[in-house]
């Protein structure tokens, strides 16, 4: 069977690093609405959580790369190479969020220069999804080299985003009615990927080379997308079903669901990797 699976490092790292952007969105946004000194440091104990699975995605990037030492090799052409943009754009995230939770957790972090370094932070973490993006924009790989891709990092962020940061600020007990949009964003995201996965599918029959066409690449396409959005609705549920009810989801309820929306996730990026075409000429249409 054609999947994505040896690939695992960098599934964890792009799905990860995603959902770690997401979240971050999200607990920024909380910590610039808000006014309680109480909250702000339940708000920014809980962030801590982001910026170990940031450690972790970063961890796993370095596994694929075989050797620790080669990570700073990666960095070597900034500005030119789209993966040295990739790991010096999600450095810079890495770094600029790290710093502020510190300072932040030290009471070191004057609020207004707070809320100008959580702003900037949240652009750096859209431009490490989109220079994500760009390493896989290659002519050489036509079923890499479209829309879609950019489609399935942005709905990760969307998905898994919220979910993360819903549990955290759970964990770290902040209520409030701006949080009942993020349910709807993470759902809105589950159609818009639904309708990717179903013009993806009719998209690769029209992908060939003279030896090899992209839809025989992993025969259980549909059975793997469907499991994967199964997963991640699954996930969604035990977010939106206590809501429904009106009641606050559990913590352990959360936590399963963002274990569900990740596992979900990884069955996705699996596709996409196994979805790798390297063809000397492609017909496509």
């Amino acid at each position: 069977m054609g999947n994505g699976w040896h690939e695992w490092p960098l599934m964890v790292f792009t799905v990860l690093g995603q959902c770690v952007v997401g979240a971050f969105i999200v607990l920024a946004v909380a910590l610039l609405t808000r006014r309680s000194e109480e909250e702000y440091r339940r708000i920014h104990l809980s962030m801590f959580f982001l910026w170990v699975l940031m450690a972790v995605a970063f961890i796993a990037s370095v596994l694929h790369l075989g050797s620790p030492l080669r990570a700073f090799n990666s960095l070597n052409r900034l500005g030119a190479s789209p993966l040295s943009n990739e790991i010096g754009s999600g450095s810079l995230f890495f770094a600029l969020g790290g710093i502020y939770w510190l300072l932040a957790v030290l009471n070191k972090m004057p609020r207004a220069l707070g809320k100008v370094w959580l702003i900037v932070t949240m652009v750096a973490g859209v431009g490490f999804v989109y220079a994500m993006c760009r390493v896989y924009e290659i002519n050489t790989v036509p079923t890499w080299d479209n829309a879609y891709t950019a489609f399935h990092f942005g709905l990760t962020v969307l998905i898994g985003g919220p979910v993360l940061g819903y549990l955290l600020l759970r964990g770290a007990d902040i209520n409030g009615c701006a949080l009942r949009l993020l349910p709807l964003i993470s759902v809105t995201a589950l159609v818009v990927s639904m309708c990717v996965v179903v013009m993806q599918s009719a998209s690769l029959a029209s992908i060939n080379s003279a030896v090899q066409a992209a839809s025989a690449l992993i025969p259980q396409y549909g059975m793997l997308s469907v499991s994967r959005l199964v997963l991640i609705a699954l996930g969604l549920g035990c977010w939106i079903c206590p809501l429904i009810l009106r009641k606050r989801p559990a913590i352990a309820s959360m936590v399963l669901a963002f274990v569900l929306v990740f596992a979900g996730e990884l069955i996705g990026r699996a596709i996409f990797y196994g979805l790798h075409m390297t063809v000397g000429m492609a017909v496509s249409g």
